[in-house]
């Protein structure tokens, strides 16, 4: 589930689909079951879990799964899982930003120091590396599903700050208190599920080299597979003639 658009289609091209698909169901099950915990099982009462059995559907995931998500946050032997964000620096200066559910914080904290070290990067304090970003929340919309113009105009109405074309699909930006109610109201316009979540996007870009490019991406994704991580942000630029090469 990382945060980056160009190191998103990186991350396709190379391929081993199946995996990704189970490990990223796997963290949409996490989610469910904290925003259950955290508020009430019913997503009609809880705009975290709706948002999250959303972007479970958006991604095809299975009925039964999201329904195992949220009975498993009545469960009193599971895990209860804490909310750490990390931020450090990586290869060529590039600041990243990780956001986990863990369920003990000295091994989730020991391995994510672990992997920044052995990648070339190094650990930071808490917003060592969050200023440079702006965190928001994001609303992605699958082009086939509706033109530009009309999503523009329907995300502007109802409060959203921007509407922008990435990919496949179109990006509505909002402030991230209003992300749920946002969510809701366009929802309910086009009448499908929608992913939404909170995000953090870069202020300015940082240019890597092929070299550089190499190592940062082993590093997010080295990160990205950690169980414990739930999202990698960061503010590296790949030059577009570099993409094919990795």
């Amino acid at each position: 589930m990382a945060g980056h658009s160009k190191f998103k289609n990186i991350q396709y091209r190379k391929g081993a689909q199946d995996k990704k698909r189970a490990k990223l169901f796997a963290k949409i099950s996490k989610e469910i079951t904290v925003a259950a915990k955290l508020g009430l099982p019913d997503p009609d009462s809880n705009p975290r879990l709706r948002s999250a059995i959303s972007l479970a559907r958006s991604q095809n995931m299975p009925k039964d799964n999201i329904e195992r998500a949220i009975k498993k946050s009545n469960d009193e032997n599971s895990e209860t899982y804490d909310e750490v964000r990390y931020e450090g620096f990586g290869p060529s200066g590039v600041g990243i930003i990780v956001e986990t559910l863990t369920d003990n914080r000295n091994r989730t904290a020991g391995d994510i120091r672990s992997i920044f070290s052995k990648c070339g990067g190094n650990l930071g304090e808490t917003g060592s590396v969050s200023f440079m970003f702006t965190h928001y929340g994001k609303i992605n919309i699958p082009k086939d599903l509706i033109d530009f113009e009309e999503i523009f105009d329907i995300a502007i109405e109802f409060g959203a700050s921007d509407c922008d074309e990435i990919d496949d699909f179109y990006e509505i930006s909002c402030s991230t208190e209003d992300l749920h109610n946002i969510a809701n109201l366009i929802e309910s316009k086009i009448k499908t599920d929608l992913a939404a979540q909170l995000s953090w996007k870069p202020i300015n870009l940082i240019n890597v080299d092929e070299e550089s490019a190499h190592k940062i991406l082993n590093m997010v994704n080295s990160l990205d597979d950690h169980d414990d991580v739930q999202e990698v942000f960061s503010n590296f630029d790949i030059a577009e003639e570099l993409l094919d090469k990795l």
